[in-house]
């Protein structure tokens, strides 16, 4: 028993990925893309029988599992590339894991910019979505892992870190939950390392204005 533990993570790093972890990966990606409005005949099926089918939530939850297993091989894949062409570059070993694990979530970004539209609300860089705080996250531990900064075996940071990405993305469309699980982590370091005030006071500020600045709104329309 305790060798099949400890040779778990080691065999789980060899796991293939094409084609079953593939295919749960684009069907995660097509039935985001099929929820959204106005994409029904994108995707058609008759009676809607493969859609219904995915789903169903223990299927729709296996699809997510299986999605974030191949996250993990994209961020440390990127990270392996970018480590054999600059051994000591982080900053390019983490943006490419980055954008490999991230994927469309920053490509839409140029994307925006190709089409001339600028929308700093839906900006990924600006307001990061879960998936690309992970992969941001992912990119970090396999650059350090890659430069001997991380004590740690390449298949146990790869088996540790997609049961914890694989929990969270069960966990979420489980309970519906849309926020940021680093959400806490984020305003600690916020308000250590910056002295950003709670996010209550943040919306306060973002959302009202002072007297102060109102009234010289006011004034310039006015003018």
């Amino acid at each position: 028993m305790e060798q099949f533990v400890a040779g778990l993570p080691l065999a789980f790093s060899r796991l293939p990925m094409f084609p079953f972890f593939d295919l749960a990966h684009y069907t995660a990606s097509v039935m985001s893309l099929k929820e959204q409005q106005g994409e029904y005949l994108v995707f058609y099926c008759p009676h809607n029988l493969v859609y219904h089918f995915v789903a169903f939530l223990p299927i729709r939850l296996l699809v997510v599992g299986m999605k974030e297993v191949t996250r993990t091989w994209k961020i440390m894949g990127g990270v392996a590339h970018a480590h054999s062409r600059y051994k000591n570059a982080w900053i390019v070993m983490i943006v490419v894991g980055w954008a490999r694990g991230a994927g469309g979530g920053l490509i839409s970004n140029f994307e925006q910019l190709v089409r001339g539209v600028w929308r700093p609300e839906t900006n990924e860089l600006l307001n990061m979505s879960c998936s690309v705080k992970t992969s941001l996250v992912g990119a970090v531990l396999f650059t350090m892992q890659h430069t001997l900064c991380l004590p740690i075996e390449k298949h146990n940071l790869m088996f540790l870190f997609t049961v914890f990405i694989v929990f969270k993305a069960v966990t979420m469309r489980l309970l519906g939950f849309k926020g940021s699980p680093f959400a806490l982590l984020e305003n600690a370091l916020g308000s250590l390392i910056f002295g950003l005030e709670t996010a209550s006071s943040n919306d306060c500020v973002a959302g009202g204005e002072t007297g102060d600045s109102a009234k010289k709104k006011h004034a310039k329309k006015t003018e």
